[in-house]
């Protein structure tokens, strides 16, 4: 009996993936090596100098810090509105459904501009808040503003896809049991969309911490208070320090690796959970 060979799956696998393999490596793996590298051109002592810098290491906390509170945030503002979008028909459902990708098509410079305008001293919103001795523009305030407001989508648009894809029988089911509408969710539909909850605020997270476009603008850049890395960064390099400016990223890209692996790993636990 001849057994009939299955084609390949892709043709030209071979020649295929190594184009992809020679472009990422171009793209990506390339530039990151040669960015550890330039952090050493200096001499270890000048980039480890530069890394326990004091007035880095307040930029670290603010950067990071905030960056994990605006991440939160959005999961649970992200969560609700997801929520509102998928479970109920309303009118301009579709146009709020739109607007939510708006911080990510807008550009980074033009949502600091807008929201610096928006909560300065002399603004709409900054006016009111200053009467209650509330400082929202150019302050720890006013990043977390920022932040929230990029990362929204993230969680929004992650979070989607697992409401849909959740029966509503299961609801259902447990109304049918005699559980509460709150109780239903907390242990019925929360449960179930946890891993991709989960993703879109690490996904926020990431987003947030490597922000400059919108930050810079609304923070008011004070030293040891308002400073962010990426600030930090741009800085250096205006100084002619590119050594010190690679460090500074060095560190980022370490950082950025972590929030990958836990990504990776949130999205591993996501999958087992629907195969299972």
């Amino acid at each position: 009996m001849i057994r009939k060979t299955r084609p390949p799956l892709f043709p030209g696998l071979r020649v295929s993936l190594g184009i992809t393999l020679t472009v990422l490596g171009f793209l990506v793996l390339i530039p990151l090596a040669a960015l550890v590298l330039k952090s050493i051109s200096g001499g270890w002592l000048h980039a480890w100098q530069t890394i326990i810098d004091p007035r880095l290491l307040a930029s670290y906390r603010l950067s990071f810090g905030v960056a994990a509170l605006a991440a939160l945030f959005d999961g649970v503002i992200g969560g609700l509105a997801a929520w509102v979008i998928t479970r109920y028909e309303f009118p301009g459902r579709r146009f709020l459904d739109a607007l939510v990708d708006l911080p990510i098509a807008l550009p980074t410079a033009v949502a600091g501009i807008a929201l610096t305008a928006l909560y300065a001293p002399n603004g709409w919103l900054g006016g009111p808040l200053l009467r209650w001795g509330i400082h929202a523009a150019y302050s720890p305030l006013g990043i977390f503003l920022a932040l929230s407001f990029i990362g929204f989508p993230f969680v929004v648009r992650t979070l989607q896809p697992a409401l849909q894809g959740l029966p509503k029988e299961y609801e259902e089911a447990a109304a049918c049991l005699g559980a509460g509408r709150w109780s239903t969710i907390v242990r019925v539909v929360v449960p179930a969309v946890l891993p991709a909850w989960l993703t879109g605020i690490v996904l926020a997270l990431g987003r947030g911490v490597g922000e400059y476009g919108s930050v810079v603008f609304i923070a008011g850049n004070l030293p040891f208070k308002t400073e962010i890395v990426p600030l930090l960064i741009v800085s250096k390099l205006e100084q002619y320090d590119d050594a010190g400016a690679a460090a500074v990223g060095t560190i980022m890209l370490f950082f950025s690796v972590i929030i990958l692996a836990v990504f990776h790993r949130v999205s591993a636990w996501n999958r087992r959970r629907l195969g299972a």
